[in-house]
Protein backbone atom coordinates (compact mmCIF):
# COMPACT_ATOMS: atom_id res chain seq x y z
CA UNK A 1 0.00 0.00 0.00
CA UNK A 2 1.36 3.13 -1.13
CA UNK A 3 0.32 6.40 2.19
CA UNK A 4 -0.01 9.47 0.53
CA UNK A 5 0.60 12.21 3.45
CA UNK A 6 -2.44 14.48 3.83
CA UNK A 7 -1.21 18.72 3.88
CA UNK A 8 -3.47 20.97 5.11
CA UNK A 9 -5.27 23.14 2.15
CA UNK A 10 -3.74 26.16 1.70
CA UNK A 11 -5.73 29.07 2.93
CA UNK A 12 -5.36 31.27 -0.31
CA UNK A 13 -6.51 27.56 -2.65
CA UNK A 14 -9.41 27.81 -0.29
CA UNK A 15 -10.34 31.14 -1.01
CA UNK A 16 -9.83 30.72 -5.03
CA UNK A 17 -12.29 27.80 -4.66
CA UNK A 18 -14.43 29.66 -2.70
CA UNK A 19 -14.66 32.36 -5.64
CA UNK A 20 -14.95 29.88 -8.35
CA UNK A 21 -18.19 28.44 -6.31
CA UNK A 22 -19.67 32.00 -6.35
CA UNK A 23 -19.09 32.69 -9.57
CA UNK A 24 -20.64 29.52 -11.03
CA UNK A 25 -23.45 29.49 -8.62
CA UNK A 26 -25.94 29.93 -11.44
CA UNK A 27 -26.30 28.90 -14.63
CA UNK A 28 -24.41 30.27 -17.32
CA UNK A 29 -27.41 30.52 -20.05
CA UNK A 30 -28.99 33.51 -17.85
CA UNK A 31 -27.93 36.76 -19.08
CA UNK A 32 -25.33 38.68 -16.57
CA UNK A 33 -28.27 41.28 -14.78
CA UNK A 34 -30.15 37.59 -13.98
CA UNK A 35 -27.53 35.74 -12.64
CA UNK A 36 -27.03 35.69 -9.02
CA UNK A 37 -23.15 36.18 -9.73
CA UNK A 38 -20.42 38.40 -7.70
CA UNK A 39 -21.58 41.68 -6.41
CA UNK A 40 -19.14 44.19 -5.28
CA UNK A 41 -21.12 47.21 -3.39
CA UNK A 42 -18.17 49.68 -3.64
CA UNK A 43 -16.60 50.44 -6.15
CA UNK A 44 -15.55 53.27 -8.56
CA UNK A 45 -16.04 53.12 -12.14
CA UNK A 46 -15.59 56.36 -13.34
CA UNK A 47 -12.02 56.65 -11.22
CA UNK A 48 -11.20 53.00 -12.85
CA UNK A 49 -13.11 51.88 -16.10
CA UNK A 50 -12.93 48.06 -15.97
CA UNK A 51 -16.79 47.02 -16.37
CA UNK A 52 -15.88 44.46 -18.75
CA UNK A 53 -12.89 42.86 -16.66
CA UNK A 54 -15.09 42.41 -13.77
CA UNK A 55 -17.56 40.73 -15.52
CA UNK A 56 -15.08 38.80 -17.26
CA UNK A 57 -13.97 38.05 -13.66
CA UNK A 58 -17.40 36.76 -12.89
CA UNK A 59 -19.24 39.97 -11.25
CA UNK A 60 -22.59 40.49 -12.48
CA UNK A 61 -23.31 43.72 -10.11
CA UNK A 62 -21.70 46.59 -8.94
CA UNK A 63 -22.82 49.44 -6.86
CA UNK A 64 -20.71 52.63 -7.60
CA UNK A 65 -20.28 54.87 -4.36
CA UNK A 66 -19.22 58.40 -6.15
CA UNK A 67 -18.99 59.70 -9.26
CA UNK A 68 -19.26 63.14 -11.29
CA UNK A 69 -22.83 63.79 -12.06
CA UNK A 70 -22.10 63.48 -15.68
CA UNK A 71 -21.08 60.29 -15.64
CA UNK A 72 -24.43 58.73 -14.08
CA UNK A 73 -25.77 58.07 -17.73
CA UNK A 74 -22.58 56.37 -19.06
CA UNK A 75 -22.52 54.24 -15.69
CA UNK A 76 -26.63 53.21 -15.61
CA UNK A 77 -26.11 52.53 -19.46
CA UNK A 78 -23.28 49.76 -18.86
CA UNK A 79 -23.97 46.48 -21.13
CA UNK A 80 -21.48 44.20 -19.40
CA UNK A 81 -23.02 44.47 -16.12
CA UNK A 82 -25.60 45.66 -13.46
CA UNK A 83 -24.61 49.26 -12.24
CA UNK A 84 -26.16 50.78 -9.24
CA UNK A 85 -25.11 54.02 -8.79
CA UNK A 86 -25.25 57.57 -6.57
CA UNK A 87 -23.40 59.76 -8.59
CA UNK A 88 -21.49 62.54 -6.16
CA UNK A 89 -21.86 62.37 -2.51
CA UNK A 90 -22.98 64.67 -0.52
CA UNK A 91 -20.63 66.88 1.72
CA UNK A 92 -20.04 70.13 2.97
CA UNK A 93 -18.79 73.13 0.35
CA UNK A 94 -14.91 72.32 -0.48
CA UNK A 95 -15.52 69.29 2.23
CA UNK A 96 -14.01 65.41 1.22
CA UNK A 97 -13.59 64.17 -1.32
CA UNK A 98 -13.58 67.88 -3.05
CA UNK A 99 -10.51 68.44 -0.80
CA UNK A 100 -8.40 65.41 -2.19
CA UNK A 101 -9.13 62.75 -4.38
CA UNK A 102 -12.66 63.50 -5.70
CA UNK A 103 -12.01 67.44 -7.00
CA UNK A 104 -13.14 66.80 -10.35
CA UNK A 105 -16.91 66.71 -9.28
CA UNK A 106 -16.85 63.31 -7.35
CA UNK A 107 -18.76 65.49 -4.43
CA UNK A 108 -21.19 67.71 -4.61
CA UNK A 109 -20.78 70.26 -1.41
CA UNK A 110 -24.21 71.81 0.38
CA UNK A 111 -24.41 73.80 3.26
CA UNK A 112 -28.27 74.04 4.20
CA UNK A 113 -30.93 71.72 3.87
CA UNK A 114 -32.42 73.31 0.66
CA UNK A 115 -29.09 72.37 -1.70
CA UNK A 116 -29.02 68.82 0.18
CA UNK A 117 -32.53 68.02 -0.65
CA UNK A 118 -32.18 69.67 -4.08
CA UNK A 119 -29.09 67.54 -5.22
CA UNK A 120 -30.57 64.65 -3.60
CA UNK A 121 -33.90 65.30 -5.66
CA UNK A 122 -31.87 65.68 -8.73
CA UNK A 123 -29.82 62.72 -8.40
CA UNK A 124 -32.72 60.55 -8.35
CA UNK A 125 -34.01 61.98 -11.33
CA UNK A 126 -31.00 61.14 -13.20
CA UNK A 127 -31.46 57.49 -12.10
CA UNK A 128 -29.32 57.71 -8.41
CA UNK A 129 -30.43 53.83 -7.33
CA UNK A 130 -28.70 55.01 -3.86
CA UNK A 131 -27.79 58.37 -2.08
CA UNK A 132 -24.04 58.50 -0.43
CA UNK A 133 -23.16 60.62 2.45
CA UNK A 134 -19.84 62.01 3.31
CA UNK A 135 -19.15 62.30 6.77
CA UNK A 136 -16.21 62.28 8.87
CA UNK A 137 -14.01 65.62 9.72
CA UNK A 138 -14.49 66.95 6.14
CA UNK A 139 -17.64 65.85 5.37
CA UNK A 140 -21.61 67.34 5.15
CA UNK A 141 -22.53 69.29 8.26
CA UNK A 142 -24.24 67.08 11.20
CA UNK A 143 -27.43 68.80 11.21
CA UNK A 144 -28.10 67.65 7.44
CA UNK A 145 -27.26 64.38 7.60
CA UNK A 146 -30.87 63.38 8.75
CA UNK A 147 -32.37 66.17 6.08
CA UNK A 148 -30.40 64.38 3.52
CA UNK A 149 -31.45 60.42 4.92
CA UNK A 150 -35.03 61.91 4.69
CA UNK A 151 -34.86 63.52 1.58
CA UNK A 152 -33.73 59.84 -0.03
CA UNK A 153 -35.81 57.80 1.62
CA UNK A 154 -38.65 59.80 0.13
CA UNK A 155 -38.15 58.55 -2.94
CA UNK A 156 -37.68 55.00 -1.53
CA UNK A 157 -33.46 55.35 -2.01
CA UNK A 158 -31.20 53.57 0.54
CA UNK A 159 -28.83 55.78 2.60
CA UNK A 160 -24.81 54.65 2.19
CA UNK A 161 -22.40 56.87 4.61
CA UNK A 162 -18.85 57.43 4.43
CA UNK A 163 -18.15 56.96 7.85
CA UNK A 164 -14.46 55.75 9.70
CA UNK A 165 -14.86 57.33 12.96
CA UNK A 166 -16.84 56.15 15.84
CA UNK A 167 -18.57 59.51 16.27
CA UNK A 168 -19.88 59.11 12.42
CA UNK A 169 -21.22 55.89 12.48
CA UNK A 170 -23.28 56.39 15.73
CA UNK A 171 -24.44 59.88 13.87
CA UNK A 172 -25.80 58.19 10.84
CA UNK A 173 -26.62 55.28 12.82
CA UNK A 174 -28.89 57.67 14.85
CA UNK A 175 -30.03 59.63 11.58
CA UNK A 176 -31.70 56.76 9.91
CA UNK A 177 -28.89 55.84 7.47
CA UNK A 178 -29.24 52.26 5.73
CA UNK A 179 -25.83 51.39 4.85
CA UNK A 180 -22.12 52.10 6.38
CA UNK A 181 -20.30 52.11 2.59
CA UNK A 182 -16.94 50.79 5.13
CA UNK A 183 -16.25 49.07 7.71
CA UNK A 184 -15.09 51.60 9.96
CA UNK A 185 -11.75 52.36 12.00
CA UNK A 186 -12.25 53.86 15.00
CA UNK A 187 -13.47 51.07 17.36
CA UNK A 188 -16.94 51.39 18.02
CA UNK A 189 -18.83 51.32 21.23
CA UNK A 190 -21.84 48.82 21.60
CA UNK A 191 -24.06 51.72 21.75
CA UNK A 192 -23.08 52.40 18.62
CA UNK A 193 -22.94 49.36 16.78
CA UNK A 194 -26.53 48.19 18.28
CA UNK A 195 -28.13 51.36 16.01
CA UNK A 196 -26.71 49.05 12.89
CA UNK A 197 -28.69 46.04 14.11
CA UNK A 198 -31.32 45.45 10.44
CA UNK A 199 -29.38 47.30 8.57
CA UNK A 200 -25.83 46.93 6.70
CA UNK A 201 -22.19 47.76 6.24
CA UNK A 202 -19.68 47.02 3.05
CA UNK A 203 -16.50 45.06 4.58
CA UNK A 204 -13.64 47.08 2.06
CA UNK A 205 -11.62 45.98 5.01
CA UNK A 206 -8.25 45.21 2.40
CA UNK A 207 -8.85 48.99 0.73
CA UNK A 208 -7.93 49.98 4.68
CA UNK A 209 -5.06 47.21 5.42
CA UNK A 210 -6.98 44.81 7.01
CA UNK A 211 -6.72 46.63 10.59
CA UNK A 212 -7.70 44.57 14.01
CA UNK A 213 -9.81 47.51 14.65
CA UNK A 214 -11.95 47.39 11.53
CA UNK A 215 -11.94 43.26 11.81
CA UNK A 216 -13.13 43.51 15.00
CA UNK A 217 -15.95 45.73 14.44
CA UNK A 218 -17.07 44.12 11.37
CA UNK A 219 -17.12 41.18 13.77
CA UNK A 220 -19.49 42.76 16.16
CA UNK A 221 -21.75 44.49 13.55
CA UNK A 222 -22.81 40.76 12.21
CA UNK A 223 -23.34 39.57 15.62
CA UNK A 224 -25.18 42.74 16.34
CA UNK A 225 -27.66 41.23 13.36
CA UNK A 226 -26.09 43.78 10.44
CA UNK A 227 -25.87 42.52 7.36
CA UNK A 228 -22.53 42.10 6.07
CA UNK A 229 -21.94 43.05 2.12
CA UNK A 230 -18.95 41.98 -0.24
CA UNK A 231 -17.04 45.48 -1.03
CA UNK A 232 -13.33 46.26 -2.47
CA UNK A 233 -13.66 50.29 -2.82
CA UNK A 234 -12.57 49.66 -6.20
CA UNK A 235 -10.72 52.27 -7.73
CA UNK A 236 -8.73 52.92 -4.18
CA UNK A 237 -7.77 49.50 -4.99
CA UNK A 238 -7.04 48.06 -8.61
CA UNK A 239 -7.97 44.27 -7.87
CA UNK A 240 -10.47 43.45 -11.23
CA UNK A 241 -12.70 40.87 -9.64
CA UNK A 242 -12.69 38.87 -6.48
CA UNK A 243 -10.41 40.22 -4.06
CA UNK A 244 -8.60 36.82 -2.28
CA UNK A 245 -7.28 39.40 0.10
CA UNK A 246 -11.11 40.74 1.14
CA UNK A 247 -12.44 37.52 1.45
CA UNK A 248 -9.39 36.35 3.66
CA UNK A 249 -10.02 39.08 5.77
CA UNK A 250 -13.54 37.76 5.88
CA UNK A 251 -12.70 35.14 7.35
CA UNK A 252 -10.82 36.85 10.09
CA UNK A 253 -13.86 38.65 11.02
CA UNK A 254 -15.57 35.42 11.54
CA UNK A 255 -17.07 34.95 8.38
CA UNK A 256 -17.60 31.17 7.22
CA UNK A 257 -17.76 30.18 3.31
CA UNK A 258 -21.62 30.20 3.51
CA UNK A 259 -21.78 33.73 4.96
CA UNK A 260 -18.85 34.71 2.61
CA UNK A 261 -20.85 33.25 -0.62
CA UNK A 262 -23.55 35.34 1.01
CA UNK A 263 -21.81 38.31 1.36
CA UNK A 264 -20.48 38.47 -2.27
CA UNK A 265 -24.08 37.67 -3.74
CA UNK A 266 -25.77 40.38 -1.87
CA UNK A 267 -26.66 44.26 -2.79
CA UNK A 268 -27.58 47.52 -1.08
Amino acid sequence: MIRVAMRPVPAIVRVVCLVAVVACSTPATTTPTERRGIVDNHVHLAFDPVADALAAAGVTTVVDLASPESALPGLLATRSLKVIASGPMLTRVGGYPLNSWGRDGYGIGCDDAACATATIDRLVGKGAGVIKLALDDAGLRDELVPVAVAAAHRHGVKVAVHALTEISAALAGRAGADVLAHTPLEPLTDQTVALWRGRAVISTLAAFGGSPAAIANLRKLRAAGCTVLYGTDLGNLRVTGPSSEEIALLREAGLDDAAIQAAMTSRI
